[in-house]
């Protein structure tokens, strides 16, 4: 069965390029050009993956972005003429899980697009559970849970909470834990790192501002707690 993308942009040309270029690829292809069609059509389709602009009419794509990491959390690749700082952090904090930036390179956003559907189904080769305290987290499954509790992860927030695993109390640098993730989400911005870790700790922790799980080694970067083996 051919895995499915779900392109959003409001550039018909755009559109058109792209659906060349990954059917090519041998995905089959959905389209939109706001984000309200695109989010009736995640419901309907539930794509294996979104390419999504920001600056569209009738809902944007962070207003859609939000909307559709509530529902259904699948991996969105950025794409956009956006170029500050600000506009890639607040896109990688509301769920995506990568992004790049207009005129882009196609052959790279392919790339782009088969790292992030590796770190999704990638074939884990250690434990298919791993279960530290009250955190389970299983490869084969690709869920996350803590007490019980089912914890809806993006796919990048999945890999770094199972790096972190790995070893327990071992500190991982954010260079690190950015060449662990493959193909960075923005290459070599190892702020990223610390983007999805808030966005990580927002949703396993109970109370995010005094994290009893991830624990930030300052100047270095970030260890699954001892602790919370106990």
């Amino acid at each position: 069965m051919k895995r499915t993308i779900l392109l959003v942009d409001d550039e018909i040309n755009l559109l058109s390029l792209l659906s060349d270029v990954f059917e090519n690829e041998g995905f089959q292809i959905f389209t939109a050009r706001n984000g309200q069609a695109a989010l009736q059509i995640a419901r309907q389709k539930r794509p294996d993956l979104i390419i999504l602009d920001l600056m569209m009419s009738n809902m944007d794509g962070y207003e859609f972005l939000r909307l559709h990491q509530q529902e259904f959390g699948s991996p969105v690749i950025i794409l956009s003429a956006k170029i500050e700082e600000l506009d890639k952090l607040l896109g990688l904090k509301l769920g995506a899980d990568d992004y790049v930036t207009k005129p882009f390179s196609p052959k790279e956003l392919a790339a782009r697009v088969q790292a992030v559907l590796r770190r999704t189904n990638y074939e884990h080769k250690g434990e298919a559970v791993v279960k530290v305290g009250e955190v389970i987290l299983d490869h084969s499954m690709h869920t996350v849970t803590i007490a019980g509790d089912l914890v809806n992860l993006t796919p990048t927030e999945f890999d770094l909470l199972a790096i972190l695993l790995t070893v327990p109390g071992r500190v991982f640098s954010r260079a690190e834990l950015l060449e662990k993730l493959q193909e960075s989400i923005v290459e070599g911005y190892e702020r990223t790192v610390d983007v999805h870790i808030k966005n990580l700790r927002s949703k396993i922790e109970p109370n995010p501002k005094k994290p009893i799980y991830i624990e930030t080694v300052y100047g270095i970067g970030y260890r699954f707690s001892h602790s919370s083996e106990m």
